[in-house]
């Protein structure tokens, strides 16, 4: 029996691990209403909590999309595995300097600029790929617009 729950509010799962001794996803529950540094606050709590082992069922259930830091590894990409029920996962690489070609006023030039692969997994059977890869180039969208460094040439 095919039953989807659509929810009013964003329980965003949180990868951490555990000293190399496992992997648990805690919830931040309504993270759609905290601010960026609200949410990091509430990264940094979660991820001490789940750490300590000071944790309880609603600190790891719940969960509607899941972000996983693989970058904090050093890695450059990833594939990351749905926590389920949670209809997708976002996994952000290391951050690196990388070669850039840039149009400017003069025409193309190279810049040295911090980069990070985005991978998204996400559940075929309730988001179609062109949905899932219109999210993936809107967080794209967003974090370049945040970032933009004005070009002086």
């Amino acid at each position: 029996k095919n039953i989807h729950s659509f929810h009013s509010n964003i329980n965003l799962g949180i990868a951490v691990d555990l000293n190399q001794e496992g992997l648990l996803v805690g919830t931040l529950r309504e993270a759609d209403s905290l601010s960026l540094k609200g949410l990091a606050r509430k990264i940094s709590d979660t991820s001490a909590k789940l750490r300590e082992g000071s944790y309880d069922l609603d600190d790891v259930s719940g969960s509607t999309f899941t972000i996983s830091n693989n970058g904090s590894f050093n890695s450059f990409l990833t594939s990351p595995i749905i926590n389920q029920p949670n209809v997708g996962i976002l996994s952000v690489g290391s951050i690196e300097k990388r070669p850039v070609v840039k149009e400017t006023r003069y025409g193309d030039a190279v810049f040295v600029r911090h980069m990070l692969y985005l991978t998204l997994g996400y559940d075929h059977r309730l988001i179609d790929g062109a949905y899932g890869t219109k999210f993936l180039s809107r967080v794209k969208q967003i974090l370049e617009e945040y970032s933009q460094d004005e070009i002086v040439v």
